[in-house]
Protein backbone atom coordinates (compact mmCIF):
# COMPACT_ATOMS: atom_id res chain seq x y z
CA UNK A 1 0.00 0.00 0.00
CA UNK A 2 1.60 3.46 -0.97
CA UNK A 3 1.64 5.70 2.09
CA UNK A 4 0.20 9.76 1.79
CA UNK A 5 3.65 10.40 1.01
CA UNK A 6 3.55 8.32 -2.41
CA UNK A 7 6.14 5.87 -0.34
CA UNK A 8 5.57 2.12 -0.77
CA UNK A 9 6.19 0.99 2.64
CA UNK A 10 8.90 -2.15 3.57
CA UNK A 11 7.94 -4.81 6.02
CA UNK A 12 7.02 -3.96 9.48
CA UNK A 13 9.99 -4.40 12.20
CA UNK A 14 10.46 -8.15 12.78
CA UNK A 15 8.63 -9.21 9.72
CA UNK A 16 10.24 -10.32 5.46
CA UNK A 17 9.04 -11.75 2.91
CA UNK A 18 8.42 -15.09 4.46
CA UNK A 19 6.23 -14.05 7.37
CA UNK A 20 2.54 -14.95 6.97
CA UNK A 21 -0.16 -12.76 7.65
CA UNK A 22 -2.02 -15.34 8.20
CA UNK A 23 -0.86 -17.91 10.84
CA UNK A 24 0.05 -21.15 9.74
CA UNK A 25 -2.62 -22.68 11.98
CA UNK A 26 -5.17 -21.27 10.87
CA UNK A 27 -4.33 -21.93 7.21
CA UNK A 28 -3.42 -26.05 8.06
CA UNK A 29 -7.18 -25.33 10.13
CA UNK A 30 -8.80 -24.28 7.10
CA UNK A 31 -7.04 -27.06 4.06
CA UNK A 32 -8.66 -29.90 6.78
CA UNK A 33 -12.32 -29.10 6.26
CA UNK A 34 -12.44 -27.00 3.07
CA UNK A 35 -13.35 -28.55 -0.35
CA UNK A 36 -10.60 -30.28 -2.31
CA UNK A 37 -12.17 -28.36 -5.85
CA UNK A 38 -9.99 -30.53 -8.21
CA UNK A 39 -11.62 -33.14 -6.96
CA UNK A 40 -15.18 -32.39 -7.14
CA UNK A 41 -17.43 -33.83 -9.48
CA UNK A 42 -17.31 -31.60 -13.01
CA UNK A 43 -21.10 -30.21 -14.24
CA UNK A 44 -20.41 -32.28 -17.23
CA UNK A 45 -18.96 -35.45 -16.49
CA UNK A 46 -16.59 -35.98 -20.10
CA UNK A 47 -13.04 -37.19 -19.73
CA UNK A 48 -10.56 -34.85 -21.15
CA UNK A 49 -7.50 -36.56 -23.54
CA UNK A 50 -4.96 -34.38 -22.03
CA UNK A 51 -4.34 -31.81 -19.89
CA UNK A 52 -1.53 -30.61 -17.99
CA UNK A 53 1.20 -27.28 -18.68
CA UNK A 54 3.10 -26.35 -21.58
CA UNK A 55 5.92 -23.73 -21.61
CA UNK A 56 7.83 -24.89 -18.25
CA UNK A 57 11.53 -24.41 -17.69
CA UNK A 58 12.83 -27.79 -15.48
CA UNK A 59 16.47 -27.76 -14.71
CA UNK A 60 18.04 -30.98 -15.00
CA UNK A 61 21.67 -31.80 -13.45
CA UNK A 62 23.45 -34.41 -16.07
CA UNK A 63 26.33 -35.97 -15.33
CA UNK A 64 27.99 -35.09 -18.70
CA UNK A 65 27.71 -31.88 -17.84
CA UNK A 66 29.62 -32.14 -14.80
CA UNK A 67 26.69 -32.06 -12.80
CA UNK A 68 25.59 -28.34 -14.14
CA UNK A 69 21.99 -27.99 -14.21
CA UNK A 70 21.10 -27.70 -18.05
CA UNK A 71 17.51 -25.72 -18.88
CA UNK A 72 15.12 -28.26 -20.80
CA UNK A 73 11.69 -26.61 -21.74
CA UNK A 74 8.98 -29.13 -20.64
CA UNK A 75 5.37 -30.06 -22.19
CA UNK A 76 3.68 -32.11 -19.46
CA UNK A 77 0.38 -33.38 -19.91
CA UNK A 78 -1.76 -36.49 -18.10
CA UNK A 79 -5.56 -37.52 -19.01
CA UNK A 80 -8.61 -36.54 -16.62
CA UNK A 81 -11.18 -38.92 -16.16
CA UNK A 82 -15.12 -37.76 -16.17
CA UNK A 83 -15.46 -37.58 -12.49
CA UNK A 84 -13.09 -35.02 -11.35
CA UNK A 85 -12.92 -31.73 -12.05
CA UNK A 86 -9.38 -30.71 -12.95
CA UNK A 87 -5.91 -32.02 -12.17
CA UNK A 88 -3.38 -30.87 -9.13
CA UNK A 89 -1.27 -28.18 -11.01
CA UNK A 90 0.99 -27.56 -8.20
CA UNK A 91 1.86 -31.32 -7.99
CA UNK A 92 3.35 -30.85 -11.13
CA UNK A 93 5.34 -28.62 -9.93
CA UNK A 94 6.35 -30.48 -6.55
CA UNK A 95 7.14 -33.47 -8.86
CA UNK A 96 9.57 -31.45 -10.46
CA UNK A 97 10.97 -29.57 -7.34
CA UNK A 98 11.62 -32.46 -6.06
CA UNK A 99 14.25 -33.92 -8.43
CA UNK A 100 16.13 -30.64 -9.07
CA UNK A 101 19.12 -31.69 -6.63
CA UNK A 102 19.67 -35.21 -8.11
CA UNK A 103 21.95 -35.73 -10.92
CA UNK A 104 21.25 -38.12 -13.67
CA UNK A 105 23.63 -39.78 -15.96
CA UNK A 106 20.90 -38.88 -18.78
CA UNK A 107 18.14 -36.52 -20.10
CA UNK A 108 15.82 -40.26 -20.62
CA UNK A 109 16.63 -41.21 -16.88
CA UNK A 110 15.47 -37.74 -15.64
CA UNK A 111 12.44 -37.98 -17.69
CA UNK A 112 11.51 -41.80 -16.90
CA UNK A 113 11.72 -40.61 -13.42
CA UNK A 114 9.81 -37.36 -13.51
CA UNK A 115 6.91 -38.85 -15.48
CA UNK A 116 6.59 -42.02 -12.97
CA UNK A 117 6.03 -39.16 -10.04
CA UNK A 118 3.75 -37.07 -11.61
CA UNK A 119 1.46 -40.00 -12.72
CA UNK A 120 1.19 -40.61 -9.16
CA UNK A 121 0.76 -37.47 -7.26
CA UNK A 122 -2.33 -37.01 -9.92
CA UNK A 123 -4.04 -40.66 -9.61
CA UNK A 124 -4.03 -40.38 -13.11
CA UNK A 125 -3.92 -43.56 -15.89
CA UNK A 126 -1.30 -41.91 -18.41
CA UNK A 127 1.16 -39.29 -18.93
CA UNK A 128 3.12 -37.82 -21.55
CA UNK A 129 5.99 -35.69 -21.06
CA UNK A 130 8.78 -33.97 -23.49
CA UNK A 131 11.70 -31.68 -23.06
CA UNK A 132 13.44 -29.94 -25.43
CA UNK A 133 16.62 -28.35 -25.15
CA UNK A 134 20.36 -27.63 -25.70
CA UNK A 135 23.68 -29.67 -25.24
CA UNK A 136 27.20 -28.07 -25.48
CA UNK A 137 28.68 -29.27 -28.61
CA UNK A 138 32.54 -28.89 -28.98
CA UNK A 139 33.78 -28.98 -32.86
CA UNK A 140 37.25 -29.14 -33.94
CA UNK A 141 37.66 -27.02 -36.97
CA UNK A 142 38.83 -28.48 -40.24
CA UNK A 143 42.26 -26.23 -41.11
CA UNK A 144 43.00 -24.44 -37.74
CA UNK A 145 42.10 -26.73 -35.35
CA UNK A 146 40.37 -24.57 -32.82
CA UNK A 147 36.88 -25.79 -30.83
CA UNK A 148 34.32 -24.42 -31.52
CA UNK A 149 31.41 -24.44 -28.86
CA UNK A 150 28.37 -24.88 -30.39
CA UNK A 151 24.74 -26.70 -29.53
CA UNK A 152 22.60 -29.46 -30.54
CA UNK A 153 19.41 -29.79 -29.91
CA UNK A 154 18.13 -32.18 -28.11
CA UNK A 155 14.84 -33.33 -27.41
CA UNK A 156 13.37 -36.92 -25.32
CA UNK A 157 10.00 -37.53 -25.20
CA UNK A 158 7.91 -39.90 -22.75
CA UNK A 159 4.55 -41.91 -22.21
CA UNK A 160 3.80 -43.50 -19.59
CA UNK A 161 0.18 -45.50 -19.22
CA UNK A 162 -1.00 -47.87 -16.49
CA UNK A 163 -4.10 -50.57 -16.77
CA UNK A 164 -4.49 -53.66 -14.96
CA UNK A 165 -2.03 -55.62 -17.28
CA UNK A 166 0.65 -52.93 -15.87
CA UNK A 167 2.32 -50.39 -17.51
CA UNK A 168 3.22 -49.57 -20.95
CA UNK A 169 6.26 -46.88 -22.00
CA UNK A 170 6.89 -45.34 -24.81
CA UNK A 171 10.29 -43.36 -25.09
CA UNK A 172 11.69 -41.30 -27.97
CA UNK A 173 15.05 -39.47 -28.34
CA UNK A 174 15.97 -36.77 -31.12
CA UNK A 175 19.11 -34.73 -31.88
CA UNK A 176 19.03 -31.68 -34.42
CA UNK A 177 21.72 -29.60 -35.84
CA UNK A 178 22.36 -26.42 -37.99
CA UNK A 179 23.95 -27.31 -41.26
CA UNK A 180 24.94 -25.53 -45.12
CA UNK A 181 23.33 -26.68 -48.22
CA UNK A 182 23.72 -25.89 -51.54
CA UNK A 183 21.41 -25.95 -54.23
CA UNK A 184 22.15 -28.12 -57.12
CA UNK A 185 19.80 -26.99 -59.70
CA UNK A 186 21.81 -23.44 -59.97
CA UNK A 187 24.76 -25.24 -59.88
CA UNK A 188 24.00 -27.63 -62.88
CA UNK A 189 22.43 -24.75 -64.98
CA UNK A 190 25.89 -22.87 -64.79
CA UNK A 191 28.32 -25.72 -65.40
CA UNK A 192 26.11 -26.04 -68.73
CA UNK A 193 26.00 -22.34 -69.14
CA UNK A 194 29.88 -21.98 -68.61
CA UNK A 195 30.94 -25.02 -69.96
CA UNK A 196 32.33 -26.82 -66.60
CA UNK A 197 31.69 -29.92 -66.54
CA UNK A 198 34.52 -31.51 -65.06
CA UNK A 199 35.97 -28.94 -63.53
CA UNK A 200 36.95 -29.76 -59.89
CA UNK A 201 36.02 -26.61 -58.43
CA UNK A 202 32.03 -26.18 -58.47
CA UNK A 203 30.02 -23.60 -59.98
CA UNK A 204 28.33 -20.67 -58.39
CA UNK A 205 24.79 -21.53 -56.61
CA UNK A 206 23.24 -19.96 -53.92
CA UNK A 207 23.41 -22.09 -50.08
CA UNK A 208 21.58 -21.87 -47.01
CA UNK A 209 21.68 -22.58 -43.42
CA UNK A 210 19.54 -25.36 -42.70
CA UNK A 211 18.37 -27.63 -39.55
CA UNK A 212 17.46 -30.99 -39.40
CA UNK A 213 16.27 -33.46 -36.75
CA UNK A 214 16.54 -37.10 -36.28
CA UNK A 215 13.97 -38.80 -33.84
CA UNK A 216 14.24 -42.63 -33.12
CA UNK A 217 11.53 -44.60 -31.22
CA UNK A 218 12.08 -47.84 -30.55
CA UNK A 219 9.44 -50.53 -29.53
CA UNK A 220 11.48 -51.27 -26.36
CA UNK A 221 12.64 -48.13 -23.73
CA UNK A 222 15.31 -50.51 -23.12
CA UNK A 223 16.97 -50.28 -26.85
CA UNK A 224 16.37 -46.10 -27.11
CA UNK A 225 20.06 -45.30 -28.83
CA UNK A 226 22.17 -42.68 -26.68
CA UNK A 227 21.63 -39.21 -28.26
CA UNK A 228 25.47 -39.12 -29.72
CA UNK A 229 24.72 -42.02 -32.16
CA UNK A 230 22.45 -40.05 -33.82
CA UNK A 231 24.83 -37.10 -33.82
CA UNK A 232 26.84 -39.16 -35.58
CA UNK A 233 24.40 -40.30 -37.90
CA UNK A 234 23.78 -36.76 -39.02
CA UNK A 235 27.70 -35.73 -39.09
CA UNK A 236 28.22 -38.24 -41.36
CA UNK A 237 26.04 -37.09 -44.02
CA UNK A 238 25.69 -33.02 -43.28
CA UNK A 239 27.80 -30.19 -43.77
CA UNK A 240 27.82 -29.14 -39.97
CA UNK A 241 27.71 -25.46 -39.15
CA UNK A 242 29.96 -23.72 -36.33
CA UNK A 243 30.10 -20.59 -34.93
CA UNK A 244 34.01 -19.96 -34.88
CA UNK A 245 35.72 -20.83 -38.60
CA UNK A 246 38.56 -18.87 -39.87
CA UNK A 247 38.57 -18.11 -43.41
CA UNK A 248 40.61 -21.23 -44.11
CA UNK A 249 37.91 -23.33 -42.27
CA UNK A 250 35.14 -21.42 -43.86
CA UNK A 251 36.42 -21.98 -47.86
CA UNK A 252 36.58 -25.85 -46.61
CA UNK A 253 32.83 -25.85 -45.58
CA UNK A 254 31.79 -23.93 -48.62
CA UNK A 255 33.68 -26.02 -51.04
CA UNK A 256 32.53 -29.06 -49.69
CA UNK A 257 28.76 -28.22 -49.19
CA UNK A 258 29.26 -27.21 -53.04
CA UNK A 259 31.01 -30.08 -54.29
CA UNK A 260 28.30 -32.51 -52.25
CA UNK A 261 25.02 -30.21 -52.66
CA UNK A 262 21.83 -31.08 -51.47
CA UNK A 263 18.67 -30.11 -51.62
CA UNK A 264 16.23 -30.73 -48.64
CA UNK A 265 14.76 -34.06 -50.03
CA UNK A 266 18.52 -35.07 -50.53
CA UNK A 267 19.46 -34.24 -46.92
CA UNK A 268 16.36 -36.17 -45.21
CA UNK A 269 16.88 -39.58 -47.32
CA UNK A 270 20.69 -39.42 -47.08
CA UNK A 271 20.24 -39.11 -42.99
CA UNK A 272 17.98 -41.98 -43.52
CA UNK A 273 20.22 -43.84 -45.67
CA UNK A 274 23.20 -43.15 -42.57
CA UNK A 275 20.60 -44.15 -39.61
CA UNK A 276 19.59 -47.31 -41.50
CA UNK A 277 23.53 -48.39 -41.80
CA UNK A 278 24.02 -47.20 -38.46
CA UNK A 279 21.28 -48.63 -36.27
CA UNK A 280 20.23 -52.18 -38.61
CA UNK A 281 22.70 -53.88 -35.85
CA UNK A 282 21.12 -52.61 -32.69
CA UNK A 283 17.70 -51.98 -33.21
CA UNK A 284 14.11 -53.56 -34.58
CA UNK A 285 12.78 -53.33 -38.03
CA UNK A 286 9.87 -51.90 -36.15
CA UNK A 287 11.33 -48.88 -34.58
CA UNK A 288 9.90 -45.42 -36.19
CA UNK A 289 12.19 -42.97 -37.80
CA UNK A 290 11.21 -39.22 -37.87
CA UNK A 291 13.83 -36.90 -39.83
CA UNK A 292 12.34 -33.08 -40.94
CA UNK A 293 14.79 -30.90 -42.37
CA UNK A 294 14.34 -27.01 -42.68
CA UNK A 295 15.75 -24.76 -44.90
CA UNK A 296 16.15 -21.24 -44.48
CA UNK A 297 15.58 -20.38 -48.19
CA UNK A 298 18.06 -17.44 -49.59
CA UNK A 299 17.19 -16.39 -52.78
CA UNK A 300 13.44 -16.92 -52.18
CA UNK A 301 10.97 -15.53 -49.57
CA UNK A 302 9.81 -18.68 -48.44
CA UNK A 303 11.05 -21.43 -46.87
CA UNK A 304 11.82 -24.95 -47.39
CA UNK A 305 10.31 -28.05 -45.08
CA UNK A 306 11.05 -31.75 -45.59
CA UNK A 307 9.64 -34.52 -43.49
CA UNK A 308 10.44 -38.42 -43.11
CA UNK A 309 8.61 -40.58 -41.04
CA UNK A 310 8.93 -43.97 -41.72
CA UNK A 311 9.84 -47.61 -39.87
CA UNK A 312 13.41 -48.86 -39.94
CA UNK A 313 12.54 -51.50 -41.74
CA UNK A 314 11.18 -49.19 -44.80
CA UNK A 315 14.69 -48.11 -44.75
CA UNK A 316 16.86 -51.59 -44.37
CA UNK A 317 14.95 -52.73 -47.40
CA UNK A 318 15.47 -49.41 -49.93
CA UNK A 319 19.19 -49.99 -48.75
CA UNK A 320 19.27 -53.81 -50.26
CA UNK A 321 16.97 -52.61 -53.29
CA UNK A 322 20.01 -50.15 -54.46
CA UNK A 323 22.95 -52.48 -53.51
CA UNK A 324 21.34 -55.10 -55.84
CA UNK A 325 20.94 -52.45 -59.19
Amino acid sequence: MVNCAGLVPGPADGENHLTTIISEDKHRQTLGTCVDVPEESPSFPMPIAKVGISGKTVWVSLAENKGGHIPFSARIFVNLDGGRRGIHMSRIEQAITSLHDKEFANLPEYGKLLASKILDLQNAKWVSLELTGRLPYIQRTPVSKLDSIDAIEVRFTVELEKSRAGETLKTEIGVGVHHLTACPCTLSYNEVLFERHNDPWPQATHSQRSKTQLLVCPPNDAQLPPYQDLLGILESVLHISRDLLKRPDETELVLKAHRYPQFAEDTVREVARAAGEKLKATLPPDTMIQIHSLSLESIHIHDVECSLDTKLADILATLQSTKQE
